[in-house]
């Protein structure tokens, strides 16, 4: 089935599963491996049916979803997104640090929903710009004196412009757009920055601007 993205569904929810089950079977393009009521049986069934893309419920009956997830991602054949609330945020945190590909409010529209898969199958980050600015002022809060990863650094002004822009969710083409740049261009510009901080993905970027402060303050 080439083409076809495979995604395994965890929630104790048996009808948030249903939903999103209904939902990944009538679109093209993507089929269901398999799903799961609690974390532990989740981790197992990732492990052995390896699909693309894992939605994991952060919390769950036995084994979170956060443990789930510290299992799963060990392996480079599943990519991870939490489903989360508001009230779950630091769960959320310490997934991203993990190396989660993003996260979802349980709200989310069905096109959001696709499109979140979409994106981290192709191997980029799916960031909830709202949720992720307060996550950061939430549990990261600046402090004086407080060293972070972009410290030492030196960043043009346009680089600077494309930080603030992938932290606050935009996509590259819309980077491109605001910046009246080619998509590849931005495109090297994240492949710059991704080696001068030692990250892999548009999430951790983001993660690290919010923490710098670069969105709140000039630098």
């Amino acid at each position: 089935m080439s083409g076809v993205v495979s995604v395994f569904l965890a929630d104790d929810d048996d009808r948030f599963r249903a939903a999103y089950r209904k939902l990944f079977d009538r679109t093209e393009g993507f089929r269901v491996a398999g799903e799961a009521g609690d974390g532990e049986t989740a981790a197992r069934l990732v492990g052995a049916l390896k699909p693309a893309v894992a939605l994991l419920d952060v919390q769950m009956p036995g084994m979170s979803g956060l443990e789930a997830a510290r299992r799963i991602l060990p392996d480079a054949a599943t990519r991870v997104i939490m489903l989360t609330t508001f009230d779950l945020d630091e769960y959320v945190y310490e997934a991203l640090t993990l190396g989660a590909s993003g996260f979802l409010l349980k709200n989310a529209s069905p096109q959001e929903v696709l499109q979140a898969v979409r994106t981290v199958h192709a191997g980029h980050a799916m960031l909830a710009p709202e949720v992720t600015a307060r996550l950061i002022r939430r549990f990261t809060p600046q402090r004086p004196g407080r060293r972070h990863a972009f410290a030492g650094q030196v960043l043009s002004e346009r680089e600077l412009q494309v930080v603030r822009l992938v932290a606050r969710g935009h996509s590259n083409q819309e980077i491109a757009d605001e910046l009246f740049l080619s998509v590849e261009t931005v495109r090297t510009y994240l492949r710059r920055m991704f080696a001068k901080l030692g990250v892999h993905d548009r999430t951790h970027l983001a993660v690290l601007a919010h923490e710098a402060g670069l969105l709140y303050e000039p630098r």
